[in-house]
């Protein structure tokens, strides 16, 4: 089997989806940007070879690539990423290549626009907040009037994260929104108030979860972006059924196969009418791809497991080998930002945590704004103590 890998070295923990497929005997054959001599270690025993291209954003480069390593290796079986930044290229390839075990261009729109998986969650039986494509000022306002009123949240219709988003409190937020709008598709959508609960898994061909996890994220990543707080969420050490239930079914209502999802929801804390109860699941976005950052190695220490052993066996098994763990705990994470003061000093938090925490770096500076500076992950065999990290580690001098 050859599985062509992009941009195998990003995140750098992604070196151990590679070195699970080179151990079940598949050809590795990586496309990066980045000089070999810089990849680790691991990256570089598990792959086969790699291809540098000047950059990852010239398709001609990267086509030219897939191009080689198929005379030298004979026609890719897969072409992936698990980056949400290149899906839409991924697919190209794929298509363009014609290999078939993964999505194609014209079917990755339904996962890359937000509007446009609206109609599969409705297919699921998922509520979703409704929404107002932008176009004119006064269409905008009559939207927000008809649908409860201010506040509501402004987005790129195609987008990563928090990137561009505005919650727009009143008229003049909405008119300056207007203004200073980037010349991109944007939605407006109802304001829901919850938090973020995301359910991740590893499908198989028919769309069937070979395994399954759920991470609470509080407070929202545009919160945390646009309000400049720290991060913190976990690992739960297990599946809310009504979560579990949503999660299968949008599975199958966007057709998926063979891959690694991260879909994420909103857990009701407010009641909505139209979208449910307190505590009832929202369908928020589809991301075709593992959870960001070390969220995969979180999901590893919370439930005893080897995720990328699992995906690797999916790509060439079509199954799950590995058996569950029955040893599932929470796995938290909490992270600082160098401009900050905090109560607690890095040594005095290794001092108390240090048989706990399995993951103690410094984030790269593309994920700052987001992930923090300096992140601590850690076990935990209860929500206390989940609730006690976050407030060690995050407790600031300006809020004693």
């Amino acid at each position: 089997m050859n599985f062509i890998f992009i941009s195998p070295y990003f995140p750098h923990t992604y070196w151990q989806f590679c070195d699970r497929l080179h151990q079940n005997g598949v050809n590795v054959l990586g496309i990066g940007d980045a000089p070999y001599d810089s990849l680790e270690q691991g990256l570089k025993n598990a792959l086969t070879e790699y291809y540098k291209v000047d950059t990852l954003e010239d398709y001609g480069q990267v086509y030219k690539a897939v191009a080689y390593f198929a005379f030298r290796y004979g026609k890719p079986d897969w072409i992936e990423s698990n980056n949400e930044y290149w899906l839409e290229q991924d697919a190209r390839l794929r298509t363009e290549f014609h290999i078939t075990t993964g999505v194609q261009l014209d079917e990755i729109g339904n996962w890359k626009h937000k509007s446009a998986m609206k109609p599969f969650y409705a297919k699921a039986g998922i509520p979703t907040a409704r929404f107002h494509h932008v176009s004119t000022l006064t269409r905008a306002k009559n939207f927000i009037a008809k649908n409860g009123g201010y506040p509501v949240i402004a987005k790129p219709d195609v987008g990563v994260g928090a990137a561009d988003t505005w919650k727009i409190q009143n008229e003049a937020d909405l008119k300056e929104f207007f203004n200073i709008k980037p010349d991109v598709p944007y939605l407006i959508e109802e304001f829901v108030e919850g938090d973020i609960f995301s359910y991740d898994a590893i499908c198989d061909s028919d769309g069937n979860p070979l395994f399954e996890s759920s991470t609470h994220f509080p407070p929202s990543i545009a919160d945390i972006v646009n309000n400049d707080l720290d991060l913190w969420y976990y690992v739960k050490a297990d599946v809310p059924e009504a979560l579990a239930k949503y999660g299968r079914a949008a599975l199958k209502a966007f057709n998926v196969h063979s891959r690694y999802v991260h879909f994420e929801f909103f857990c009701l804390s407010k009641a909505r009418e139209g979208l449910g109860e307190v505590g009832d699941f929202v369908g928020l976005e589809v991301n075709m791809r593992p959870a960001g950052g070390y969220t995969p190695d979180m999901m590893d220490y919370a439930h005893s497991t080897d995720v990328y052993r699992i995906w690797a066996d999916m790509v060439t098994t079509d199954k799950r080998i590995l058996p569950p763990s029955g040893d599932d705990h929470w796995c938290v994470y909490a992270s600082r930002k160098d401009w900050h003061e905090y109560v607690h000093s890095h040594e005095e938090v290794l001092e108390k945590y240090g048989n706990q925490i399995v993951q103690c770096e410094r984030m790269p500076e593309l994920m700052w704004a987001t992930m923090g500076c300096q992140m601590y992950t850690a076990h935990a065999y209860s929500m206390q103590e989940v609730d006690e990290f976050i407030r060690f580690i995050q407790e600031r001098k300006d809020r004693a």
